[in-house]
């Protein structure tokens, strides 16, 4: 999982990403792909 300052870059990569909020951290989740998961916060 990659961590990054700037997220809406990232969900930009491949269709199914998704920017979700849990806890008070940003992250991209994709079911079909993980390989494209990242984290801010």
């Amino acid at each position: 999982m990659k961590v990054r300052s700037s997220l809406k870059s990232l969900k930009n990569r491949h269709k199914d990403c998704k920017v979700v909020r849990r806890k008070g951290r940003v992250y991209v989740i994709n079911k079909t792909d993980p390989r494209f998961k990242a984290k801010q916060g």
